[in-house]
């Protein structure tokens, strides 16, 4: 990286670094405060120095392999962080441009955040979409659902500022998303568009809510229609009819990945939540409510914190995968009115902050506040921003 470049890319973390410190005021919000002081540490610990690109994880860990990908994680060099943890660093900003309409977020999506995502664009394979690594490092595989979020992200980018070239890009990855369709197992998405071998939970949920999200942006029927029938297929083929959950995947040989996991059903949660929104069918309504209530039955427990309070403390099941799920509840929230589940929520995120934080001010995974990850995940702390934004958000439209 020659000096200049270096110069440019430590002046913008710096200039973000005063925005989000200067923003802090006395009388703010205090989910605001603790989401602006996490994105300052995103910032200034996981800055990769070059390209407004980020790390994987703090302290940088070389030999550090992923185990998410769909195959090995032959990356050798230098490493970068991966498309998917970049990603939620987008939700973030946007869960903040949601909270406090400031332009200054806008500036920051503009300027720092899509520039990063823009080195993992594929325009050489069509459909053109995002792949996992970086594309100056080569080829890497494409995966449906990564296109997903960043497709919701810029769905919800135009829907805040009204700037076209957002709803173009989630237009452009709807349309690499829908590709992933096809006939086996009587419909759905798959999860790789390299290793074809399942269709996932995680990559039609969110291709649901997408699909939603598009209709209500353009108000074309024909994203209306899809968001259903992807939804329907869900439903049928990944729901546990025990209790409204919903299954990781099924192969093509027709086996189930009994998993679960709480964004898979924060999603179905979500789209659901949306059906009744956009069509008043009750039906819908009930369906969102009983996955609600089931979700936080089978994945929180009974905790004291150290306070002396007792709460329902979400299991290690993931910083990220707690606040997809949690864009299923404020969903709901905005049309039931029914705040348990959010003040569950509070109380986790209380937890957090209280309890959690390192000092650095970063996350790990662990809730109760045991365990402590030597290494901190930027995906986990990313998921954070958005889940305090969130809640900023809530209580400012209460």
């Amino acid at each position: 990286m020659n000096k200049i470049n270096l110069i440019k890319a430590t002046t913008i973390i710096l200039v973000w670094f005063l925005v989000l410190s200067g923003f802090q005021g006395k009388s703010e919000n205090n989910d605001l405060i603790r989401a602006k002081s996490t994105l300052q540490q995103i910032f200034s610990l996981y800055d990769a120095g070059r390209n407004h690109l980020l790390n994987e994880n703090y302290p940088y860990k070389p030999d550090n392999k992923v185990s998410y990908l769909a195959g090995d994680d032959t990356q050798s060099v230098r490493r970068v962080a991966y498309l998917w943890p970049t990603s939620g660093v987008f939700s973030g900003v946007n869960a903040l441009l949601r909270a406090t309409g400031d332009k200054q977020y806008r500036q920051m999506m503009e300027t720092a955040v899509l520039p990063g995502l823009e080195q993992y664009y594929d325009s050489l394979r069509k459909p053109s979409c995002y792949q996992s690594y970086i594309a100056t490092a080569g080829k890497s595989d494409r995966f449906y659902d990564d296109n997903v979020w960043l497709a919701l992200d810029f769905c919800e980018s135009y829907m805040l500022t009204g700037k076209s070239e957002y709803l173009k890009k989630s237009v452009e990855t709807w349309q690499f998303v829908l590709s992933g369709w096809d006939d086996q197992l009587g419909g759905g998405i798959y999860w790789c568009e390299q290793k074809k071998n399942s269709k996932n939970t995680c990559s039609n949920a969110p291709a649901s809510v997408l699909a939603f999200k598009l209709y209500e942006a353009t108000k074309d029927s024909a994203y209306f229609n899809w968001g259903l029938r992807i939804y329907n297929w869900t439903n049928t083929t990944l729901q546990d009819s025990t209790d409204y959950l919903y299954f990781d995947n099924k192969n093509l040989s027709g086996k189930i990945g009994r998993q679960k996991y709480t964004y898979n059903s924060g999603q179905m949660l979500q789209a659901a939540s949306m059906i009744y929104k956009l069509t008043g069918n009750k039906a819908y309504l009930e369906e969102a409510q009983q996955i609600a209530k089931s979700a936080i039955n089978h994945f929180t427990e009974e905790f004291t914190t150290d306070e002396g309070k007792s709460i329902r403390l979400f299991k290690n099941t993931g910083n990220w995968f707690n606040a997809i799920l949690f864009r299923g509840y404020a969903e709901l929230y905005r049309l039931d009115g029914n705040s348990e589940y959010i003040r569950i929520y509070r109380d986790n995120m209380d937890q957090l902050w209280n309890h959690v934080r390192d000092k650095n001010g970063l996350f790990s995974k662990d809730w109760k506040g045991v365990k402590d990850d030597e290494y901190k995940w930027l995906l986990d702390q990313a998921s954070l921003v958005e889940m305090w934004a969130m809640l900023a958000e809530i209580e400012r439209n209460l």
